[in-house]
């Protein structure tokens, strides 16, 4: 009776950290480390860096257990920053851009404008200080801004591992201005006049 009752949990198949994998890193917005995988699974970090070595090799059309050459994906498993995320291959850029630009509204929310306002200002930045200024999470609004191509990943944080953004040249164009150091001081617009972000530049 008492063994009946007692169910040890099963180990979790191959193809289902897999497959638990592809759904995580299809929402991450920034870099997914083994150990951070390893710990959402509840999977040993060598099974999680094996199934990500076969991920690789499945969305880059190498040939599979049974001997048979796969389909190239669209998109690579690829690693930044200390990390795993997946990425559109860069052959399809254009493509993804064309979509992005016919299939979006051209007018942003104002949570966009503000978070782009932010990151105009503070550039590079990242997005834990993004949302500390904000008050608020912004990941959908980072995701939001990335996608209409109005702000780019400049670099990962060596030590965390955080993506820093920074504006494109279509904000520039957007906004009709050269450079970022043609935009308003807003100092002067602040209750004491001095601890704005004008600082930094």
């Amino acid at each position: 009776m008492t063994d009946e009752m007692t169910t040890p949990q099963p180990e979790v198949a191959t193809v289902d950290i897999e497959r638990a994998l592809e759904a995580i890193l299809m929402i991450a917005d920034e870099p997914q480390s083994l150990v951070s995988l390893a710990t959402a699974l509840h999977a040993p970090v060598p099974a999680v860096r094996q199934s990500i070595e076969r991920l690789v090799a499945d969305y880059d059309g190498e040939a599979s257990g049974e001997g048979r050459g796969g389909i190239r994906r669209g998109f690579e498993l690829r690693e930044v920053g200390g990390g795993w995320r997946i990425y559109v291959r860069a052959e399809y850029d254009s493509v993804v851009q064309d979509v992005v630009s016919t299939q979006n509204p051209s007018r942003l929310s104002q949570a966009a404008l503000e978070t782009l306002a932010v990151i105009a200002y503070k550039q590079p930045i990242s997005r834990g200080q993004i949302a500390a200024i904000r008050a608020v999470n912004v990941d959908s609004v980072v995701r939001t801004l990335l996608g209409r191509g109005l702000i780019t990943e400049a670099f990962s944080d060596p030590e965390t591992g955080a993506i820093n953004y920074e504006t494109t040249d279509l904000t520039l164009t957007q906004l009709g201005i050269n450079s970022i150091d043609d935009l308003p001081k807003i100092s002067p617009l602040l209750d004491d006049g001095s601890a704005g972000f004008d600082e930094q530049h």
